[in-house]
């Protein structure tokens, strides 16, 4: 009998953990969009994380939300240097998504911040208003259990930057990750780094890019 109260814990905890998949820099690619839609019905994940880039100099964004909200999946999403603010609010009241930038939300005592943009680009975000972004959302998430922060840009100091010499880190990003020690930190923007994964401190930093990547939180 203790065996299986044992294993039922176990199915339990499993059950727990969040299966999210998320992806940047599309640039209004929407063969792209279609696979990560039909990976993320496919791998029966329960949150899709869109961190920037998902238009190209802020061509018309099309249905780059809409069809993960068809098959009932939870959105969040954060500009890019390529996206306006604008177009993000736009598609946050249009498809009722979660805007993360500056902003933040707890799902299953898992809290999301983030902040969009980065100090290069036709929507050039400065690097103190980055910080400040992040600063405001981990103000709301700060006793979660877990916790995951979205940006756009790259840490200073990581491997990423390493693979371009053209975009240029985020100090305020990495000022983020050594102060708040988010758990996850999702971020795009270097292309030539996608799938990059390594560890800041204790946090596990993942650049998806438009690869896109999975994992359980």
């Amino acid at each position: 009998m203790l065996k299986e109260l044992a294993v039922a814990d176990k199915v339990l905890a499993k059950k727990k953990k969040m299966k999210v998949l998320a992806f940047a820099d599309t640039h209004g690619d929407m063969s792209l969009i279609q696979q990560h839609v039909r990976t993320a019905e496919k791998e029966k994940v329960d949150l899709v994380i869109i961190a920037g880039d998902f238009t190209m100099m802020d061509a018309p964004p099309q249905s780059v939300v809409g069809p993960f909200k068809a098959i009932g999946k939870k959105v969040l999403i954060i500009n890019g240097n390529h996206d306006s603010e604008m177009t993000l609010d736009f598609l946050s009241e249009r498809y009722k998504v979660r805007n993360l930038n500056k902003y933040a939300v707890t799902y299953d005592d898992v809290g999301f911040f983030g902040a969009g943009g980065a100090e290069i680009g036709p929507f050039l975000t400065p690097e103190v208003k980055i910080f400040d972004r992040l600063k405001n959302g981990h103000k709301y998430v700060r006793n979660a259990k877990k916790k995951v922060m979205v940006t756009h840009a790259h840490p200073s100091g990581s491997l990423i930057e390493k693979f371009s010499q053209i975009v240029p880190p985020s100090h305020s990003v990495r000022r983020a990750i050594d102060e708040f020690m988010p758990d996850v930190v999702i971020c795009g923007h270097v292309h030539e780094a996608q799938g990059i994964e390594e560890t800041i401190g204790k946090t596990r930093v993942i650049n998806v890019s438009k690869v896109g990547k999975i994992f359980d939180i």
